[in-house]
């Protein structure tokens, strides 16, 4: 009987000790060498078209030819049908558009990473479009069901250096930590990039696979990652504040403004100048094409102060 209560004893303290250890590692949020916690979350905002009015018609002509983007889109051969929207439609309208997929695939172009895990996919892929990076400065990071409109992220990206380590999105926060939404488009500078990849090399604080008791989704860990380095994720809004970067699609978002903001729906929905928006079907793609790039209100003449040049030989709309 001694013995069967010491045994009874011994695994409520060995359960007690493992719960403890549980509740601490649930806490813990890594965080770089020199005084991280003394950051103070902020957001990046596009350009009010007041603060454009300060500049010369040479200098936005100079910007808007220096905001170059390079599209890093993840895809799987399963889901093909995506993948083939994603070309045809929006990545069209990056200045340098990457396929990467785990597996080869003759239907479509894409780099073969040869790798099933998705966190160590994505590392390969980002080392990949930064070795490559040629005169790109800036990195937007999709899903194959993300829709992005381009050309409103180089507006929110105009009058930022990429020398600067910027990351941002639609930031989400998991106990301590603020990270950029994964299926809501990430964007990189050229400097963030750099930071990231040179991080990848220390097993320690960025490793390939995951160490803890439970895995991390991939944009968790890249925030963990990019946090050594210095580098915090920022939440990307029009100059009014509202969010550009949305994790649901257009109908869903329009459905709730018009149950939350009944006399106001349009303005309760989205900012005019949103960046992406997700959980699209292929066909759903094809119809924001339209929407975005061709219908036009006969009589309406548009006046943007900026005209972003597509690629050469995009043969985009």
């Amino acid at each position: 009987m001694l013995s069967e209560g010491g045994s009874f004893m011994k695994g409520m303290i060995m359960g007690g000790l493992f719960c403890l250890v549980l509740s601490l590692l649930g806490s813990f949020s890594p965080y770089t060498e020199s005084g991280t916690d003394d950051h103070h979350h902020h957001h990046v905002k596009a350009p009010s078209k007041d603060e454009l009015t300060h500049l010369s018609e040479s200098q936005m002509h100079e910007l808007s030819n220096h905001v170059r983007v390079s599209c890093v889109i993840m895809v799987q051969p399963r889901i093909l049908v995506y993948w083939a929207a994603a070309i045809d439609t929006w990545s069209k309208h990056c200045d340098k558009a990457v396929f990467y997929t785990s597996e080869s695939s003759k239907a479509l172009e894409a780099v073969d990473l040869k790798e099933k895990d998705d966190w160590a996919r994505l590392r390969k892929a980002l080392k990949h479009a930064y070795d490559n990076a040629g005169d790109m400065r800036w990195f937007f990071v999709a899903q194959g069901t993300t829709f992005a409109i381009i050309e409103n992220l180089k507006y929110l990206v105009l009058t930022k250096d990429p020398s600067e380590p910027f990351y941002m999105g639609n930031v989400m926060k998991s106990g301590e930590l603020e990270y950029v939404a994964y299926d809501s488009g990430i964007v990189l500078s050229y400097e963030a990039l750099k930071r990231l990849v040179h991080v990848f090399q220390d097993q320690e604080k960025c490793p390939e696979r995951g160490r803890a008791l439970w895995k991390l989704s991939e944009d968790k860990q890249l925030a963990v990652c990019l946090k050594y380095t210095g580098v915090f994720a920022e939440n990307g809004e029009d100059s009014q504040g509202k969010g550009l970067f949305n994790s649901k699609n257009v109908d869903s978002l329009i459905s709730e403004s018009m149950k939350e903001n009944p006399n106001n729906v349009v303005e309760g929905c989205c900012s005019d100048l949103a960046v992406t928006f997700n959980g699209l079907s292929p066909t759903q793609m094809q119809v924001m094409m339209f929407g975005v790039y061709r219908l036009r209100p006969f009589g309406h003449d548009f006046h943007d102060s900026l005209v972003f040049l597509p690629p050469e030989g995009s043969n985009n709309d």
